[in-house]
């Protein structure tokens, strides 16, 4: 964070200041800020945010001990630091980003990138933050920083010397994007596409598109709107591009699109295509597996190319992009059983990107074997969504789907009804039960998709998978 007086930062998020002793309201502080006591260092700015299963108040005293300058408190503690009094520590976080981000980007060199979507975001952030870690200093979330917690926190990371934000924006609610795009109103806006993904939080599909064209309304005058045009949801938040007096810019496979793809191709070891950025036409080799990402990537090209980045430069960068991210279409095992470990999200839309990746990269001799869990939040739609996924991995032709969790035993069920009877579908409660049987299951030349929602909890098998056959 930028250097700031406690009296700053206090009127920053309307709190009453309490002085520990030495301390003064001149007193400067630039840590971490964060909500988490385990990141506190020297000068840091501990948010004791309230939880469901616990309290951050009680870490204070913690905070203090690694050596945090101030705590953002909802009532005073007994801990040797300065604390400022709010009334709601999450509104103050917000705040307090609010604020940061505005002195920096008073020195006119910022500029801001705003991600959102159904599915793809982490992924496009870390793309887009490869490319422009080489053009000068660039902060971007870790891991899916993207809620009310992690944006802000995100955004506090930027300093004087940071010259591009990149900012993942989810949704849990309508509004919740106006809210967290609000606090920097973005230089540019990217719409990556309208999914399933939580339509069960929003009560449909129809509310996540609405959700997601808060983005494009949040993008300042004289910005730009980097959609996809294959889809047809995101395509239509052109119009509210138009309303705010934000530029479009278009991505996708189709012809409409100013950076596109061409010519795609999936292999093992990753997918090939030739990239078309206005006139130049570029060769890319994703490391990352699967056709899908290829929309991340133009994604991340088309926004890059409004920040005035090179397109060969551009390209070449992202060619270094080894993973989307730690559990998403990671790489595991060895050449003799691979893991493709990709349960930290799913969707509807991923889960059967995820199934044809696999059933693409396969070669002649190799067996294909579907580690299926459940798909969260998908509200009164979950039944028939299970039961297309279990119906596309047989028509796929997978050897083996192993459906884990009581969450996910529609899908089973739907693959045994399509014609999986022979042993091909097996179900079991629990992830050790599943682990068990794999292990005398998996045989030489086996290429294994793990996919499940976070809430299922099958990643963490995925990593003893890639373990046991490494």
């Amino acid at each position: 964070m930028i250097s700031m007086t406690l009296a700053d930062l206090a009127a920053a998020v309307s709190g009453r200041l309490v002085l520990a002793a030495g301390d003064t309201p001149e007193t400067t502080v630039s840590g971490t800020v964060d909500t988490d006591s385990r990141e506190m260092g020297p000068g840091g700015v501990f948010v004791a945010k309230p939880g469901e299963t616990t309290d951050g108040h009680r870490f204070v005293g913690v905070a203090a001990e690694a050596g945090a300058a101030v705590a953002v408190v909802e009532h005073e503690v007994d801990a040797a630091l300065s604390q400022i009094v709010v009334a709601d520590a999450v509104q103050a976080l917000a705040a307090l980003a609010r604020e940061v981000v505005a002195r920096v980007r008073a020195h006119g060199h910022l500029r801001i990138v705003g991600i959102t979507g159904s599915n793809g975001k982490t992924t496009t952030k870390n793309m887009l933050a490869r490319i422009l870690e080489g053009e000068g200093p660039t902060v971007a979330p870790r891991n899916s920083f993207n809620n009310e917690v992690g944006a802000p926190v995100t955004m506090l990371r930027v300093d004087d010397d940071t010259r591009f934000l990149v900012s993942e924006f989810g949704a849990s609610k309508i509004g919740r994007i106006a809210e967290l795009a609000g606090l920097v109103t973005p230089d540019i806006g990217v719409v990556l596409m309208v999914g399933l993904a939580h339509a069960g939080g929003f009560g449909g599909v129809e509310l996540t598109q609405r959700a997601k064209t808060e983005l494009v309304e949040a993008v300042r005058a004289g910005g730009v709107a980097v959609l996809n045009a294959d889809d047809p949801r995101v395509a239509a938040m052109s119009a509210a591009a138009d309303a705010g007096g934000v530029a479009v810019r278009w991505f996708g496979r189709s012809t409409a699109a100013e950076v596109r793809a061409e010519d795609v191709e999936v292999t093992a070891s990753g997918t090939t295509c030739t990239v078309v950025i206005g006139e130049d036409r570029l060769p890319l080799r994703l490391q990352v597996l699967g056709e899908h990402h290829v929309m991340n990537a133009l994604a991340a090209l088309a926004a890059a190319r409004e920040l005035g980045v090179d397109p060969a430069t551009a390209v070449a960068r992202l060619e270094t992009v080894e993973i989307a991210e730690r559990w998403r279409m990671q790489p595991m095992g060895s050449d003799r059983v691979r893991i493709i470990n990709d349960a930290y999200n799913a969707s509807p839309d991923s889960m059967a990107a995820a199934l044809r990746t696999l059933a693409q990269i396969v070669e002649p001799g190799q067996r294909k074997v579907a580690v299926l869990g459940a798909m969260s939040e998908l509200g009164e739609v979950a039944g028939e969504e299970h039961d297309r996924v279990g119906l596309l991995a047989v028509r796929l032709r997978f050897e083996r789907i192993v459906v884990v969790g009581t969450a996910a035993r529609r899908l089973y069920l739907a693959a045994i009804g399509e014609g999986s009877w022979d042993g091909e579908a097996v179900f079991f409660e629990t992830a050790d039960e599943a682990h068990a049987y794999l292990l005398t299951e998996l045989r030489d030349g086996d290429r294994v998709l793990v996919k499940s929602s976070n809430s299922a909890g099958l990643r963490h098998l995925g990593d003893r998978l890639g373990e046991s056959f490494s």
